[in-house]
This record gives C-alpha cells, sequence and structure tokens, in this order.
C-alpha cells in the first residue's frame, strides 16, 4: 500500500468470514490498485459500512433464509454494488418473468402461489424449485412417467407453498445433459469471460448443499461463448432495472433448447461466482471497475429517468 485511504467491503455469511477462495483474488487484485479491501460479514452488527467507500455484495449464500433482511441491509448500505434496488429484484427470481415480457427467451415457467389451483403434469420431466433460493437448493428434477417420481413432485410443491414460497415448474431441458450450462461473466457491463458448468440437478429434490464446497461442487471448465449466446445475454442485461451500465457485474447462465438455441435459465447480479481463477485478469478487471466507480469515473447509481 502506498498510503491510500480508499477502502472497499467485500460482503459474505458468517460461514464464509473469510470469502471463498476464489474471491479472495479480489483483495490482491485491489491492493495493486492501492485500495485495501476486507471481507465484512453482511449482517455482522459491529461493520460501520459507512467506512467504506464501496461495498460489493460476494459471497452472501444465505440470503435466501432472510431475504427480506438481507434486502433492507443492502439499501442501507450507501455505495453498494450492484445497487439495492437491483438487488432486491433480483434476489426472488420472478425476475425472470419480467425479463420474458420483454421477450428476453427464458426457459419456460409456470409461476405457483400459494392458493393456486395446480396439477402434477401426466408426462416428461420436470423442475420445481423456490423462486428465493441459490445453488440448487430445494429444486429437484422428476420423471412424472414414474409413479413414485410424480409424488415427490406433488409433495415437493407442496411443500414449498405450505413454507409461503411462490414455485417455480419448468420442462427440464434434456440438452444440459450433454452440453451443460453456459455461465457468461460480464464486468462494468462487458463480457469478461464463460465458464461451462455439468448438469446439476440428477433426480427429486434433497438435503444435498454445495454451496460451500470447491466450486460449488460443479464441475467447470473454460469455454467460448457464441455469438447467439452472447446476443442473448446482452438481451437480457439491457432490460436489467436502469440498464446494464448500473452493473459492477452480472453472470448469464444460459442453457439450450432441444433445437440448440439459448435459454435464460439465470440472472445473476447479486452474489454469483465468478470464476475468476478459471479467467487470468477478471479478478484484475473487477478491481478496476471499482476503482473507476469509487473515484467518480462510472457511477453505478440509481436508474435513470
Amino acid at each position: 500500500m502506498t498510503g491510500s485511504t480508499e477502502r472497499v467491503a467485500l460482503a459474505t455469511c458468517r460461514q464464509l468470514p473469510m470469502l471463498s477462495e476464489d474471491d479472495r483474488e479480489l483483495i490482491e487484485a485491489f491492493a495493486a490498485m492501492d485500495i485495501n479491501a476486507a471481507p465484512a460479514v453482511w449482517d455482522d452488527p459491529s461493520v460501520a459500512w459507512s467506512d467504506f467507500d464501496l461495498t460489493i455484495v460476494r459471497s452472501c449464500w444465505d440470503y435466501h433464509e432472510r431475504r427480506p433482511e438481507f434486502v433492507r441491509w443492502a439499501h442501507g448500505v450507501v455505495a453498494v454494488a450492484n445497487p439495492a434496488d437491483i438487488i432486491e429484484w433480483n434476489t426472488d427470481k420472478r425476475h425472470l418473468a419480467d425479463l420474458a415480457a420483454t421477450d428476453v427467451p427464458i426457459v419456460p415457467t409456470a409461476w405457483v402461489t400459494p392458493g393456486d389451483a395446480w396439477q402434477v403434469p401426466w408426462a416428461g420431466t420436470w423442475v420445481a424449485k423456490p423462486s428465493v433460493s441459490l445453488s440448487g437448493l430445494n429444486a429437484g428434477r422428476y420423471d412424472v412417467s414414474d409413479a413414485e417420481q410424480r409424488s415427490l413432485l406433488a409433495a415437493h410443491v407442496d411443500g414449498l407453498l405450505a413454507a409461503g414460497g411462490t414455485v417455480m415448474i419448468q420442462p427440464y431441458q434434456s440438452a444440459i445433459d450433454t452440453d451443460g450450462e453456459t455461465a457468461l461473466i460480464f464486468i462494468g457491463g462487458r463480457f469478461d469471460h464463460a465458464i461451462r458448468k455439468g448438469a446439476v440437478l440428477s433426480g427429486p429434490a434433497s438435503d444435498a448443499d454445495h454451496r460451500f464446497e470447491e466450486d460449488g461442487g460443479m464441475h467447470l471448465a473454460p469455454c467460448d461463448a457464441t455469438a447467439a449466446q452472447l446476443e442473448i445475454a446482452g438481451h437480457a442485461l439491457d432490460r436489467v432495472p436502469g440498464g446494464r451500465q448500473r452493473l459492477l457485474y452480472a453472470r448469464v447462465d444460459l442453457v439450450p433448447d432441444a433445437d440448440g438455441r439459448p435459454l435464460l435459465m439465470e440472472l445473476e447480479l447479486t452474489e454469483p461466482q465468478l470464476f475468476f481463477k478459471y479467467a487470468p485478469g477478471s479478478a484484475d478487471a473487477m478491481a478496476v471497475a471499482a476503482a473507476a466507480q469509487i473515484r467518480g469515473t462510472h457511477q453505478l447509481g440509481p436508474p435513470q429517468t
């Protein structure tokens, strides 16, 4: 350090007080820019968030358990990336319906809320998951031609509804089994790198929790993004409230449909893994983009009207 007083908080959760291994690369990247970056647990009452020039949400992988409290925390931090209103919008996957309404091609989704009448489909393979969740928690894959799995799907959805949540029911995109998912990572609104992920769901919902495993327990590999994938990802980001220029980071998860065309599976604008270790220089790019915000050359403020 050369005496800089600029400070960045890298917000995390109590289970990872020193951040994930991947996010720790940011500390060194900020140090190279004479910015002091340090982890801070988002719900630690002893943290004075106003002491930081910027708070970047990173491994806050428990927000789904207390989303209202997490959203209030984000709105209470003066300078947070991504902006608090985007965090509020993004932490409930019903934002995908907003994007679909603007012609972003998403995985077909039925949204079931408490009190809705719904029926288990009679054919096909289906995914059910809560609209507030992460890392495949409480998500399951069901072949309803099997009587036991059909019953398990009904029980899964009924349980999520009884807990007061919204349930997403989607036809399983079988091309994931061969082609996987592709995660496109954007930094400062620009595409940086892409990662291929293996299929996550193999059967009915279970108690499996991969949040704190290396790479989230997934098989990952760097890959090249296709022109079609970049087009869909850009289309989605341009429809984020206020536009992509407000985003310090984004991860766009795409899967192929039966004809190989990319569909949006997830738009991760809150706490996604960004896979820095698979893309040398990407943590540095994040630090540069954040420094531009801190130093006033780029603002990630409220949406323009």
